[in-house]
């Protein structure tokens, strides 16, 4: 039986412009109600937490998505703004059905979303996210419960401090971060409090920026997507390293004390090698998407470790750690999944893993983080109207042509994006003039087929 087609949810949960369709109070509340039914299975007392980022749109949302469930007789733990993995962790930890997280992650305040987490902590499968998109499109009111039934909403005061010591756990015990000077970027987002508390907690001196959210200053000039003012502060400072985290904190680069970017690819091939001496990296391999640099899979593969790509998302990231036994994996954007902590990224405990090796090793940032030499890479998106101009034989032929061309010494990546008509042409090579000569010939193909076709 085949699973039914999602039209709200992508790739990471619902994401759009806040107070519009679907991001609007009318939708989270039907969303609310179909989850709510959807979970609200068996004999227990239900239960589903709710946490948010520091947008001014998750004030509205998150009495919606409450309405919803409280409905069809769920109780809701309202825990405020903390980082996604914290709701992941305290869904399991609270024995809760379900877990929601309101965020668009690294997109700035006009934009919100809604992530959700099922009892295990992971989020959602395609067929659990189309079976809540399908009770949506319907009558909802078999589901709402009478007045005697209904739920009750709480706060949880004591949510952050449990994220904390959580987090705290994943760094060596045998370890401090004493002496080292740490810049800390929180995009003025969910770990805004957290990430600098738990820095100092482990005895770091801790300089703090994006700690101060109004509502619409989350990551705007901030965080994991802009580290120009991170790697400023480092420099001036003369900081040891530099963190920056997005919106909801799943993500995490860093900045080493020279102020040069350190991507989510090299730090999860420091991380892997650390984790292989230490015996401690499962499955002999790393998972990582179609978009990590083809540096990243030669250095593992000179240590005798693979690189598992999926596409694009750490969804899938996730599901293939979970089918090969692998502890470690992420994306290049920073997303990092260490399984041996938690379900979900978490930017802090990347950060933290990184933090340990500086430690042990008593080196600086730019001779630990630096592990490979990136191959040029260029990515050109084409937005296209009308069908899809990958379909054209053209196109197609032009592909396999530059497959062939590039051989062993590159390799190229088109495809179509999940929530928009646009086709992402990325190439990646040994030679810079070879990228942009690959690029250049691919994208002037599809921009002319998708002329004719539109």
């Amino acid at each position: 039986m085949s699973t039914p087609a999602r039209r709200l949810f992508g790739t990471d949960g619902i994401r759009g412009t806040a107070n519009k369709a679907p991001m609007d109070a009318a939708t989270a509340l039907r969303l609310g109600q179909a989850a709510g039914r959807v979970f609200n299975r068996g004999t227990h007392r239900h239960r589903v937490v709710i946490g948010k980022d520091t947008r001014l749109s998750g004030y509205m949302l998150e009495p919606a998505l409450t309405a919803g469930f409280i409905g069809t007789g769920m109780d809701v733990v309202l825990v405020g703004p903390l980082p996604t993995p914290a709701i992941a962790l305290l869904t399991r930890s609270l024995r809760a059905d379900l877990g929601v997280m309101i965020s668009a992650s690294h997109n700035l305040f006009e934009d919100n979303g809604i992530k959700l987490f099922g009892p295990d902590g992971l989020k959602l499968s395609d067929a659990q996210e189309a079976e809540i998109e399908a009770l949506m499109a319907g009558d909802l009111a078999a589901g709402l419960v009478a007045p005697a039934r209904l739920g009750r909403a709480s706060r949880m005061e004591d949510a952050p401090g449990r994220y904390i010591e959580a987090v705290k756990q994943s760094f060596p015990r045998h370890l401090t971060l004493e002496g080292l000077r740490v810049v800390v970027d929180c995009a003025h987002g969910a770990a805004y409090k957290v990430a600098p508390t738990v820095l100092w907690e482990l005895g770091a001196e801790v300089v703090a920026i994006g700690d101060a959210p109004d509502g619409f200053n989350i990551n705007r000039g901030v965080g994991s997507t802009a580290p120009a003012r991170l790697a400023e502060l480092v420099r001036e400072r003369r900081a040891d390293i530099g963190i920056a985290l997005d919106g909801d904190a799943d993500r995490v680069v860093l900045v080493d004390e020279n102020g040069t970017l350190i991507d989510g690819d090299q730090i999860l091939a420091l991380i892997a090698e650390s984790w292989h001496a230490q015996g401690r990296l499962r499955g002999g391999a790393v998972v990582a998407t179609v978009m990590s640099n083809m540096g990243l899979e030669r250095r593992l593969k000179a240590r005798g470790l693979s690189l598992l790509r999926t596409a694009v998302g750490d969804r899938y990231v996730g599901e293939r750690m979970r089918e090969t036994g692998c502890n470690l994996g992420g994306e290049q954007s920073g997303h990092l999944i260490m399984t041996d902590f938690g379900t979900t990224g978490d930017g802090l405990i990347g950060a933290l893993q990184v933090l340990s090796v500086l430690v042990e090793e008593k080196r600086p940032a730019s001779q630990v983080c630096r592990r490979f030499e990136p191959l040029p890479q260029r990515l050109v998106n084409i937005r296209f109207a009308g069908t899809s101009p990958l379909e054209d034989p053209g196109v197609q032929a032009a592909i396999a042509a530059e497959e062939a061309r590039l051989g062993e010494r590159g390799r190229v990546l088109i495809r179509a994006s999940g929530t928009e008509p646009v086709i992402r042409v990325m190439a990646e090579a040994e030679e810079e003039a070879l990228v942009q000569d690959s690029v250049t010939c691919l994208a002037d193909t599809i921009r002319a087929r998708a002329a004719l076709r539109g």
